[in-house]
């Protein structure tokens, strides 16, 4: 399991943490979180504590939007504020090509290309929360305010 820190997109991630804050560490599961409920499991937290990063393709841009594990992202809500008719889910290769990970381990930082992030203002339930780092059985832990300021992401009420 310790090999999966050599992954090099886990390797980008713990290397922009780590110059954001030094005492963010990334946490390597024996299980999968691959999905949020996996995740919680294997954590033991409440699934809404669980960073979901969603990348989406609105016209021709990307975004990223951070959402609580316990909630879904409104098309509706996000075609409004980016003020665009035509906003659906990235699929597979689009996500690997603009963030550099694959689903299920696609990190809220350290994309390959800039990337607006959006972040679900339900996620500041939690004092702690945990967001996947480049690969399914890797997360790191980091509080709502962190996240904010580290992803430079816009704070937004994107769910339902």
């Amino acid at each position: 399991m310790e090999n999966l820190l050599n992954n090099e997109p886990v390797k980008r991630v713990n290397k922009f943490i780590k110059e954001f804050d030094p005492n963010l560490n990334i946490l390597v599961l024996k299980n999968t979180a691959r999905t949020a409920q996996d995740a919680a499991n294997s954590l033991k937290c409440e699934v809404g504590a669980i960073v979901k990063s969603l990348l989406f393709k609105a016209n021709e841009e990307f975004l990223i939007c951070l959402i609580s594990g316990d909630k879904r992202c409104s098309l509706n809500k996000l075609k409004k504020i980016l003020n665009k008719k035509d906003v659906s889910m990235a699929n597979a290769d689009e996500v690997k090509l603009n963030t550099g990970f694959s689903i299920g381990g696609v990190a809220p930082v350290a994309h390959l290309k800039k990337l607006n992030i959006l972040i679900d203002s339900s996620l500041s339930r939690f004092k702690d929360i945990f967001a996947a780092a480049g690969h399914p059985n890797c997360v790191f832990k980091i509080s709502y305010s962190q996240l904010l300021t580290i992803t430079n992401g816009s704070e937004k009420e994107i769910s339902e």
